[in-house]
Parts: C-alpha cells; sequence; structure tokens
C-alpha cells in the first residue's frame, strides 16, 4: 500500500517555472509590483515595532537599577518568539502579494536564484529598510525615556566576541534561514509531497526563532539586514554603526550559500543546465 501511496503522489507532473528576467522594464507600469513594495514596506515596519518595543520592554523590566525582578518580563526566549512569531504572522499576511520577504538577505538569496527580477529585489530591499526605519521609530515615539538607556534594539557585538565570531554567526544564522524559505517554498516539493501539506510561513518563522536563541547572546541576531539597518539609524551610536557591516556581509553571504546549495546541490541546477542528467530528487 505505501509503495502504491508513493507511486502515487510522487507520479503528479511538475514543470520549474522559467527564471525570473534580470531586468523587467514591464514590471514598473503594473499596480501589483508597487502594491508588493508597499506590502513589504509595511510587514517591515510591523515587524520592526513589535520586536524592538518587545526587547526594550523586557530590558526595562529587569533593569537592576531599578530593583527589579530578574526573571520577569518575558526573557530571551520571549524576545526569539516575538522575532519568529511576527515572521511567521507577516509571511502569511504577505506572501500572496509580495512573497513575503520581510529581509532584504531573502530578497538577495532569491535573487540569486532568479526567483526575482534585479528591478523587484532592489525596490524591495529600499522598502524594507524604509519600513525598518519607520517602525524603530515609532518605538522610539512611544517609549522615548526608555529607548536610548536600553539600547535601541540595535544589533552590537556583544562583549567578549571577536568580529569573525560574529560574522561566521551571521552566516550561518542567515544560511538556516534562507535554506527554509527555500525548502519552503520549492514548488517541486509541494507538487511531490502534496500529502503532506506545508505551510510555508510556520518553518520560515521557527528558523528565525531558532537562531535567535542560539546567537542573541553572541549579535543580539541580525540575520535581516534591514532590521540591524532600521534599528541603528534611529538609535544612531558609534558602536551600532561601527559593526553595522557584519550584520550585512554576514547576512548576504549565508544567502548566497543557501541559495546555492539550494539551486545547484540538492536541485541539481548545474547538471540538468547542461541537460546530461535528469535529477529525480
Amino acid at each position: 500500500a505505501w509503495c502504491f501511496k508513493a507511486e502515487h503522489h510522487g507520479g503528479k507532473d511538475y514543470h520549474d517555472p522559467p527564471p525570473a528576467p534580470l531586468i523587467d522594464g514591464e514590471e514598473l507600469t503594473k499596480w501589483s509590483f508597487y502594491r508588493a513594495v508597499i506590502a513589504e514596506f509595511i510587514a517591515t515596519l510591523l515587524f520592526l515595532y513589535v520586536t524592538v518595543l518587545t526587547v526594550i520592554g523586557y530590558k526595562s523590566q529587569t533593569d537592576p537599577n531599578l530593583n527589579t525582578d530578574q526573571c520577569g518580563g518575558v526573557g530571551i526566549l520571549g524576545i526569539a518568539w516575538a522575532f519568529g512569531g511576527m515572521i511567521f504572522i507577516l509571511v502569511y499576511c504577505t506572501a500572496g502579494i509580495s512573497g513575503g520577504h520581510i529581509n532584504p538577505a531573502v530578497t538577495f538569496g532569491l535573487f540569486l536564484a532568479r526567483k526575482v527580477s534585479l528591478i523587484r529585489a532592489l525596490l524591495y530591499m529600499v522598502a524594507q529598510c524604509l519600513g525598518a526605519i519607520c517602525g524603530v521609530g515609532l518605538v522610539k515615539a512611544f517609549q522615548s525615556s526608555y529607548y536610548n538607556r536600553y539600547g535601541g534594539g540595535a544589533n552590537e557585538l556583544a562583549d567578549g566576541y571577536n568580529k569573525g565570531t560574529g560574522l561566521g554567526t551571521e552566516i550561518i544564522g542567515t544560511f538556516v534561514l534562507v535554506y527554509t524559505v527555500f525548502s519552503a517554498t520549492d514548488p517541486k516539493r509541494s507538487a511531490r509531497d502534496s500529502h503532506v501539506p506545508v505551510l510555508a510561513p510556520l518553518p520560515i518563522g521557527f528558523a528565525v526563532f531558532m537562531v535567535h536563541l542560539a546567537t542573541i547572546p553572541i549579535t543580539g541576531t541580525g540575520i535581516n539586514p534591514a532590521r540591524s539597518f532600521g534599528a541603528a539609524v534611529i538609535y544612531n551610536k558609534d558602536k551600532a554603526w561601527d559593526d553595522q557591516w557584519i550584520f550585512w556581509v554576514g547576512p548576504f553571504i549565508g544567502a548566497a550559500i543557501a541559495a546555492f546549495y539550494h539551486q545547484f546541490v540538492l536541485r541539481a541546477g548545474a547538471i540538468k543546465a547542461l541537460g546530461s542528467f535528469r535529477s529525480n530528487a
């Protein structure tokens, strides 16, 4: 019976979608394109608003100078849930409109895999960074007394770690995220494993959650250049700017490795392109 089921489900017809054009001027004439850019802006604004407010709220609730309960607040676990949970919610909400990137590193990885055009990738990244700045700006407006005192939610390398460690942390963390994005949105997997429905936002949100658990103590967890940039712009302190390059270079390298791994190793893109071998994977 199992053999029959596997054969039955494995028999779905599937064709790889064509790669997105490198430069697609026609996109600029469509409302759906601008709607997608707006969706990325609003989603990243909401993402930064909720997550940075959670970080600052936790720090204010556990400030030793105020004789607060050191075990109070949401804790590191709660901060990780805020980031992962918001990504789950926002990818769910925006996936059908913009693809739900909410992160320049994700956009970069999908661009390298030719899932989005260069024009779309660049405008998404601008929208994400502007949305992040506005989201953190709202946090500062609401929590002005606490904002600077508790670090502004800015990503900085923690004391005791060198820049190489911070960079490696961001590369691996972003690899986990972007690899998960590719796996969860792979149309071939959807066709093949239709008996195992995959709600794509769930594994993506969980990837963000798990990476935060591992790397909050090292870099505060970037894995999203817009998140790091937006917080640095509003906080605007030297340390946040000195370390800023780590939160762009690391995620972009991690995203590139994930795109290469998924497209050329798991999906045998290079071999298929040569036409010498048809992958059964």
